[in-house]
């Protein structure tokens, strides 16, 4: 266990302690004690775990954080806190919100679920989202931390029978900011989730995505856009499990990286032995505005059985000369006929957002980090 870990995990020690008193329930305060025992156990993830490698967190583990939670309990159901040292420490000192949508009911205006970390602080937001039978919803959760803050975020969803639920996630973190993430999907019969994930902020950022079919006639987009530049990291690795037969996944992710930055995209679609019928379209492509940045990509399929559509693929490239020329014959300035086509790359994802605030105000951001006008 490196030195830097260690320190790290002292400074969470002592104000665990302290927040453990505070609890005042016997069955929670034993749970957040077996995360945080498996945290002080396995520290945060190195380069030498297989899912870490392209992902460095020393920065992370090395911080002097001040945790920054209210402690809100609630019931997290089957959430995996294992599954790394990050997800531990979340269920550690979660602030737990429950956002239901009553069976059969239509919210018309967007729920809202907005964080943000103070320069120092860490805070462990934790979500559960309950879709029930014949519902439909969107929610918008936003990350916008100030100067070094640190998040540590998990969201469980579940998305019951013929429910509908849209789902944006928008990182837009100061370029200080550390960003770590988990997202959890269950999709029942008949059920749609559409989720767009907005990576724009943060020195560095992580996002982890698990979605599971569990029943038939099911539907899922997991769709996302990260936009990098001077040395800033995201990472984003998702799971898409067909476990039953009948359902359809889709998976679009761009990355636009400038300067020294560095983008990862790892994506696993599982297709099991049961899961006959099973449509799975996976795409990653990246664009590269410099000689010095940097995409490490990897699609991957799993199919355990034939009677299935699948496919996947990774770009990773420049703008192409021949729509570049295109529109400098047209008399276009080059760095205003590189800004366009940039700006239509990244905005095939932006588009899909439905709210015209936030679609609105990500668009600004985009021409910004582009410093351009269109």
């Amino acid at each position: 266990m490196s030195s830097t870990t260690a320190v790290t995990e002292t400074v969470f020690t002592k104000q665990f302690a302290e927040f453990r008193a505070s609890i005042g329930d016997d069955a929670m305060t034993k749970l957040r004690s077996e995360a945080f025992a498996y945290f002080e156990a396995t520290g945060f993830p190195t380069p030498k775990d297989e899912d870490w490698k392209y992902t460095n967190v020393a920065a992370v583990a090395g911080g002097q954080w001040t945790v920054d939670s209210a402690g809100a309990s609630g019931n997290t159901g089957e959430f995996n806190y294992k599954r790394n040292g990050f997800t531990a420490l979340n269920l550690a000192f979660a602030d737990i919100v429950v956002v239901r949508i009553p069976s059969e009911t239509i919210v018309v205006e967007p729920i809202e679920l907005s964080f943000t970390a103070e320069d120092g602080k860490a805070i462990f937001p934790h979500v559960i989202v309950v879709a029930e039978s014949g519902s439909k919803a969107t929610i918008v959760e936003t990350y916008a931390a100030s100067g070094r803050g640190f998040t540590n975020a998990a969201v469980q969803v579940l998305v019951e029978e013929n429910a509908n639920l849209t789902h944006y996630r928008v990182q837009k973190d100061s370029v200080e900011a550390f960003n770590y993430g988990v997202t959890e999907v269950e999709v029942r019969s008949g059920g749609h989730y559409d989720s767009t994930n907005i990576n724009l902020g943060a020195a560095l950022s992580r996002h982890d995505i698990d979605l599971k079919f569990v029943a038939e006639g099911a539907e899922a987009w997991v769709d996302g856009l990260y936009m990098l530049s001077g040395g800033q990291h995201h990472d984003t690795h998702s799971i898409i499990d067909h476990t039953v037969p009948n359902c359809l996944s889709h998976q679009t992710y761009k990355g636009v990286l400038n300067e020294n930055s560095r983008g990862v995209f790892n994506g696993k679609v599982f297709v099991r032995e049961n899961a006959h019928g099973t449509d799975a379209q996976q795409s990653n492509k990246n664009l590269l505005l410099s000689n010095e940045a940097r995409v490490d990509t990897k699609p991957q399929l799993e199919i355990f059985n034939d009677d299935v559509k699948c496919s996947h693929g990774a770009t990773v490239g420049q703008l192409e000369d021949e729509e570049l020329f295109y529109l400098l014959t047209r008399g276009l300035p080059k760095t205003l006929a590189k800004n366009l086509l940039t700006y239509g790359f990244a905005e095939e994802v932006i588009n899909k957002i439905e709210i015209e605030s936030i679609k609105g105000e990500l668009d600004s951001m985009v021409l910004n980090r582009l410093g351009a006008e269109i």
